[in-house]
């Protein structure tokens, strides 16, 4: 058993409601995914609690509607502050509540600090423009404005994968724009959420504007959707689940974070050497638990067999094992029955023409990085999102034809390309069909303020800081009669 994992645990935690602890009836244990040991036991609320946190969240919300700017950015910068202290204690959360080996647990650490500190940044800039009114014959003598109020109460449902960046980058621009929220963290991983929420009750932030409160998403999550008082619902996870919610939300605005399966175009003349490592992160980073993984390789037939040997090598280099060790790249998937359903993808996949270039086993109990090459589109594999540490490599003859097999996919949010040809670039750049194009880097790509969603069923809506305050707020429109 890991130290670390034992060094987490605590017997019970609690919800988070209006400032205040709240035990519940039940609770649920919480285990680690890669050893099996208990690391607390989890208050599963219900949904007359769920309404409590929601009674605590609408009420104060013209607390915060009314809070200056400087002082929502001064809790945030706050915020930052204790969170780089307690910097390593937070990566130690995420990876005993989610198995994500150390390394990277640390770097999701430090990109949540930097959300933070966008948001605090963010709050300082919430601007409207004037109108010119008299452009209009009707508009002569007439000024306005426009400027953006808060929307009142946010419901937050938030994925396992970047169990405290993910959570940042809804509760950052919410606060920051003056909203209060109601987080329901998934069901794996809310340790980094109740150690945010006390975070941010360090740091000043009133009573009743960030509440937490964990549970089967069936009940808690529902209850946040339909209920009236909620005016905006932000949610990361499977397109299944996020399509139920837009089909009940009503009027509310949605903001929807769903599946991928990223693709990456390896044009010829690239030099291979200089692709694998970024090819390696891309693919196999948080056991490709990432939204944006790198899937599926559409590479050039000049350089398809070159790279199919190095990434091969590469790939069989990665150590497998205990997610608390630093020299551990890849651990366990976030549950057994995760692991087993890949398993499957990758059976049906002997059966077909494609060949394991590498991988495709458990080794005690962890996946290995699994690379496929020659997968029909129709398989699993291709056509849908893993969510694993499985890649497919198919060879083709033209960028064209690779941006072809990209858009082949109901999904769409981020694909990237490697080309030494600006008009091969351009060409990508117009016609893939995806929220987001990056030229000479895998689709794994994200900073923390810059727009990211996607298309068709990669969901609906932006995040990133500035945009997600966007969708935080209403416009309103004040006009003044001179005449």
């Amino acid at each position: 058993m890991s130290k670390n994992v034992s060094e987490v645990k605590s017997t019970k935690k609690f919800l988070m409601i209006n400032g205040q602890k709240i035990e519940t009836a039940k609770y649920a244990s919480l285990k680690s995914p890669y050893s099996g040991e208990e690391i607390a036991e989890i208050a599963m609320a219900d949904k007359e609690l769920t309404a409590k946190a929601i009674d605590a969240a609408y009420n104060a919300r013209e607390v915060m509607a009314k809070m200056p700017a400087y002082e929502r950015a001064e809790i945030l910068e706050k915020v930052v502050i204790l969170l780089k202290e307690k910097a390593v204690e937070a990566a130690e959360i995420i990876t005993a509540e989610s198995a994500k080996p150390i390394m990277f647990s640390k770097a999701e650490v430090a990109r949540t600090i930097e959300t933070y500190k966008f948001a605090a940044e963010e709050a300082k800039r919430i601007q409207g423009e004037t109108i010119p009114f008299d452009g209009a014959t009707g508009g002569v003598g007439r000024i306005g404005y426009t400027v953006r109020e808060p929307i009142g109460v946010i419901g937050a449902i938030t994925p396992f994968n970047f169990p405290m960046n993910l959570v940042a980058h809804k509760v950052g621009p919410a606060i920051a724009a003056g909203n209060t929220i109601v987080l329901k963290p998934a069901s794996q991983t809310p340790l980094s959420s109740l150690f945010i929420a006390e975070i941010f009750e360090e740091a000043g932030l009133p009573a009743g504007v960030l509440n937490v409160v964990t549970g089967p998403g069936g009940i808690v999550g529902e209850a946040i959707v339909e209920d009236d008082r909620v005016s905006m619902v932000t949610f990361t996870g499977s397109p299944s689940v996020g399509i139920g919610i837009r089909s009940k939300a009503g009027l509310k605005k949605t903001t929807l974070e769903l599946g991928s399966n990223s693709a990456l175009i390896i044009d010829k003349e690239i030099d291979i050497d200089q692709i694998i490592d970024r090819c390696i992160m891309g693919a196999f980073s948080n056991q490709g638990q990432v939204c944006i993984s790198l899937q599926r390789v559409y590479a050039h037939e000049d350089v398809f067999e070159e790279f199919v040997t190095k990434f091969t090598e590469a790939t069989k280099q990665l150590r497998i094992g205990d997610p608390f060790d630093p020299e551990t790249y890849i651990s366990a998937l976030i549950t057994k029955g995760e692991a087993e359903r890949v398993l499957g993808w990758i059976d049906e996949t002997k059966g077909s023409n494609a060949n394991i270039a590498a991988g495709g086993n458990l080794k005690d109990g962890i996946l290995e990085p699994t690379i496929i090459t020659n997968a029909d589109h129709d398989l699993k594999v291709s056509c849908q999102e893993a969510f694993a540490p499985v890649v497919i490599v198919n060879k083709v003859s033209s960028v064209e034809e690779a941006v072809n097999q990209v858009n082949d996919s109901r999904f769409g949010l981020q694909a990237g390309i490697y080309t030494d040809s600006v008009k091969n670039a351009l060409y990508a750049s117009q016609e893939l069909h995806v929220g987001g194009v990056i030229i000479n880097d895998v689709p794994t790509f994200r900073v923390d303020q810059m727009p990211y969603g996607g298309v068709k069923e990669s969901g609906t809506g932006r995040e990133g800081i500035k945009y997600a305050v966007e969708e935080m707020t209403e416009m309103k429109l004040t006009v003044w009669n001179q005449s």
